[in-house]
């Protein structure tokens, strides 16, 4: 009798140990703290649906997270990135083909919300605010390559846009493989004059992250 309550008990002791290290193990109910980077693959579209053809380019994408839990299965994910938009034309004019790279560098302020059904799986939706701080041109034609960097043609042009992103983490131990899509909810003027083109940002992101929390 005495073996089998001592078993009993060794048992019991054992599970509930397994237990408590589960739990710990699981970072989803804790506060966390990391650094990423990676690359946007962007493009831009006319918000007004009229025919504008560009191509994307790549550009760097790379900040910090926070990551704030509420509970076990959600919580609160902001981030402040560097994060480089853009798009390439090509086209003829005058019987001269040329290229156009236009580079918007940002700054993007995501504030996600973190649904955690799994621990090795994180799903994030919400809205992204960027600010611009540098555009960069480069046209290129067989005659010369010309390149001209913060030059606003339009004093219209939004600095500040509100955007929306969505997508997946993918939680390794401590390392965090990033995939999402944003695409801005505001165009790139304030009140409309804009015309060449009145465009917004569309983008896919991949970073590789480290939590050091």
């Amino acid at each position: 009798m005495k073996k089998t309550f001592l078993a009993i008990t060794i048992i019991l002791f054992i599970a509930q140990n397994s237990k408590g290290q589960e739990n710990n193990s699981d970072f989803r109910k804790k506060f966390q703290a990391g650094l990423k980077v990676g690359s946007n693959y962007s493009s831009i579209y006319d918000s007004q649906g009229n025919e504008f053809n560009a191509d994307n380019k790549f550009g760097l994408a790379g900040g910090v997270f926070l990551a704030i839990p509420i509970g076990k299965f959600l919580g609160i994910q902001p981030e402040v990135l560097y994060s480089q938009k853009g798009y390439k034309q090509t086209g003829a004019f005058l019987g001269s083909n040329y290229e156009l790279k236009r580079t918007t560098d940002y700054i993007d302020i995501p504030l996600l919300l973190s649904i955690k059904p799994v621990e090795f799986l994180t799903l994030q939706v919400g809205p992204q605010y960027s600010f611009l701080m540098k555009q960069k041109d480069v046209f290129t034609n067989a005659l010369a390559t010309v390149e001209q960097q913060n030059e606003f043609k339009n004093d219209n042009i939004r600095k500040n846009t509100l955007c929306f992103i969505g997508g997946i983490d993918i939680n390794i131990k401590r390392v965090v493989i990033g995939t999402r899509a944003g695409w801005d909810i505001q165009n790139n003027n304030g009140d409309g004059t804009s015309t060449n083109p009145r465009y917004k940002n569309a983008w896919v992101q991949a970073t590789l992250g480290f939590r050091i929390l």
